[in-house]
């Protein structure tokens, strides 16, 4: 595994996630905003289905991509553990394929009104290659090249200003998707179409934006903690404080986000069942990954014999 402290490996792999997060969240924000422009009616129909795929998916990347954070604190309790690592970079390796196939999309959608359909293809399939030569292909042939290294399974505590460093980390990883995703919900209620939606999908929008400010609010309170509670001190108290509050905002967020997903699916298909199967599924998606999964983890490790 290499030389490198497990720490640093740790911190390496959230601020990996966090480079990662921005970049979708930014993506779903605009995929979202899409929907509401004018052009977005002259599309054919498959183009809007299409979209609305991409869509999907890129929740999904988002919700594997902040993953880790929850994992951390469910599994290990904030202890440095080999594992979080391993499940960290995991997560990252998985969530770059659909990454780069909704990319591919997006810049053969955008290509299309300019180039015609055949060219778009081609511009798109170009990306699609692209980035799986700098995401998976460089990696791959220089991982051929490097030493091979056992793992190492750091059972020591961690320590606690390595702890306060990590769940700040974590938070930073969230926090930027989520004023992404806050900056689309007030920016939509300004456009033109907003004003043509059923009156519950209003409702449903201006709940999932306060959902989404709630959660912001609690992701930035540990902050202020620190600062006005500890002094600047690095406490126990403050790291129970910081995950409490890391997980509870991951809380309100998946509602906030299949909230605006209903108002989308609703939006293109003019089906209220469908919006709210299909909202549904993307919630449940997010609490099985973010709690369920960890949970069981956590049960899963507390049964094996200590060693």
């Amino acid at each position: 595994m290499g030389t490198t402290a497990l720490k640093y490996r740790i911190k390496t792999a959230l601020d990996e996630s966090r480079m990662l997060i921005l970049g979708s969240q930014v993506l779903i924000g605009f995929q979202y905003r899409t929907v509401f422009e004018q052009g977005f009616e002259k599309l054919p129909v498959s183009s809007q289905m299409l979209r609305l795929g991409s869509l999907v998916i890129m929740l999904l990347v988002s919700a594997l991509l902040m993953s880790p954070g929850p994992y951390h604190r469910i599994v290990h309790e904030g202890e440095d553990r080999e594992d979080v690592h391993i499940y960290a970079t995991r997560v990252m390796d998985i969530a770059l394929m659909p990454f780069a196939i909704i990319l591919s999309l997006e810049v053969y959608l955008a290509a299309g009104y300019v180039t015609g359909k055949r060219l778009a293809i081609v511009i798109g399939s170009i990306t699609f290659g692209v980035a799986l030569l700098f995401w998976y292909g460089v990696a791959l042939l220089r991982k051929g090249r490097a030493s091979k290294k056992g793992r190492r399974e750091v059972n020591d505590r961690t320590e606690i200003e390595d702890k306060i460093e990590r769940v700040l980390t974590e938070a930073r990883v969230v926090l930027p998707g989520v004023q992404a995703l806050l900056g689309f919900q007030f920016a939509t209620v300004l456009v033109q179409s907003f004003e043509a939606l059923p009156l519950s999908s209003k409702y449903v929008h201006l709940v999932s934006l306060c959902l989404m400010a709630l959660s912001m609010i609690l992701l930035m309170s540990p902050a202020a903690f620190h600062r006005i509670v500890e002094k600047g001190e690095n406490t126990e108290r403050m790291v129970r404080f910081a995950g409490g509050m890391l997980l509870a905002a991951m809380v309100p967020l998946p509602l906030g986000i299949s909230g605006d997903f209903f108002v989308v699916v609703r939006k293109v298909t003019s089906a209220p069942r469908l919006a709210i199967i299909a909202s549904t599924a993307v919630l449940v998606c997010f609490y099985a990954l973010w709690f369920g999964y960890t949970s069981y983890r956590r049960r899963e490790l507390n049964r094996r014999p200590a060693r």
